[in-house]
């Protein structure tokens, strides 16, 4: 009899590893599809794991390059922070792997894509909003939403006891049980003992940026340019007559999180609003991102026109919500990114930045674009501005303020 054959979402991690013999013993045949975005992984020793549980087969594709230009970067261009503070590196990479592990699924003849995402998360609506946009004729397993999965792992502890029952090496243990997603633009941590917001975390859990005490004590001063809002090139003085130009995607972002790193920049420790409802408490560092985002604000405020500025904020904030909530490959999502590409015709520029002690701050920017008029604004020259004019400005918008405290000093009598 020919068994279904799955596409399995493994990152060689307990959960997934846990999933993939379950699976099996669930009479499936098993494809294992790793997505290399950058993160810290032995994949040949997790191919030889999945192998080793059962998998017919393990697929591992470098999408790091079409993550930092179609996701990441975009996402700095269209200025992308969930809630005020998060710059999204999980929400956005999961489009991404949809995108590799939908095509696995055609290639293959798949009937199934599965996954390791909880049932309280946000991964688990991306990953399966991504899919059906891609392949709407597809089917979905998510183990955590069945009752006979969850019921018999209760949480990371029995899924620890089943992968020594079941010989499946893993290196989450009771003592350090936290999650972590990892990939080129941040890493973030979540459960265990991160999961009382009033928890200090524990010393040494973040991985890519030094502490504040241990980080450099000396500035680096940066170049970052952008064209349409896109961060092309960095440029980092070395002290002789050339500085050092990097202008591929990959290798920017690399270069940053090493300089961010070291300067301690890029942490984050909050609680947010999942899609579901609940509220989560995450740590995320993401130097290159934090970097990136700072000076692209900056560029715009000195470039777009005031209002179209206030716009486009509103548009971004609804786009980071969509992102955040699975919405990448949606209508809405579609025709608001085109707006905000829009927007980015005039953000072309450099902005000069110092990283300093886990601080990001911006020393000089300049671009041909800018709407900026120094002549107009100068306090020594008149520039074609007349004083006078603005006794009426000020006159006019004070007629309402008038009226109200009229209004008001007769409703008190």
């Amino acid at each position: 009899m020919t068994k279904d054959l799955v596409i399995l979402a493994y990152s060689g991690g307990l959960d997934t590893s846990c999933i993939l013999k379950w699976l099996i013993e669930k009479n499936y045949d098993v494809i294992c599809y790793m997505a290399n975005i950058g993160q810290n992984e032995d994949f040949e020793k997790a191919k030889q794991k999945a192998t080793s549980i059962g998998a017919k087969d393990v697929i591992v594709e470098d999408l790091r390059k079409e993550f930092v230009s179609n996701y990441m970067l975009p996402g700095v261009q269209m200025g992308l922070v969930y809630e005020g503070r998060y710059y999204l590196g999980t929400s956005l990479a999961r489009p991404c792997i949809s995108v590799g592990i939908v095509n696995a699924a055609k290639k293959y003849g798949a009937k199934y894509i599965s996954h390791g995402a909880t049932g309280k998360g946000n991964d688990q609506v991306r990953f399966e909003l991504s899919v059906y946009s891609l392949w709407p004729e597809g089917k979905v397993i998510a183990p955590w939403r069945e009752r006979e999965f969850f019921t018999r792992f209760q949480g990371r502890a029995d899924l620890i006891e089943y992968a020594k029952k079941e010989n499946i090496p893993v290196s989450a243990t009771p003592k350090e049980p936290w999650s972590t997603d990892e990939n080129i633009m941040h890493i973030s941590y979540e459960s265990g003992v991160l999961e009382d917001p009033a928890a200090i975390p524990p010393p040494g859990i973040f991985k890519i940026t030094r502490d504040l005490k241990q980080a450099e004590d000396y500035p680096s001063n940066i170049d970052i340019i952008f064209e349409k809002g896109l961060p092309v090139s960095l440029r980092i003085p070395s002290g002789h007559a050339k500085s050092l130009v990097i202008s591929e995607p990959l290798a920017l972002v690399e270069a940053l999180n090493k300089l961010g790193g070291q300067h301690a920049v890029g942490r984050i420790d909050i609680v947010e609003n999942r899609f579901l409802g609940l509220k989560s408490r995450g740590l995320y560092e993401t130097p290159a991102g934090t970097i990136l985002h700072l000076a692209h604000l900056d560029l715009e405020a000195y470039a777009l026109d005031r209002e179209v500025l206030r716009l486009k904020k509103y548009l971004q904030d609804r786009m980071a919500d969509f992102v955040y909530n699975g919405f990448w490959f949606s209508p809405e999502a579609t025709y608001t990114r085109k707006c905000l590409e829009l927007s980015q015709e005039s953000v072309t520029g450099t902005v000069t930045v110092q990283v300093y002690k886990g601080n990001v701050v911006i020393l000089a920017r300049t671009s041909a674009s800018s709407l900026y008029n120094k002549e107009l604004v100068s306090m020594d020259v008149a520039g074609g501005f007349s004083p006078e004019d603005s006794t009426g400005f000020i006159n006019i918008n004070a007629l309402r303020l008038k009226e109200y405290a009229r209004f008001s000093t007769q409703s008190d009598k």
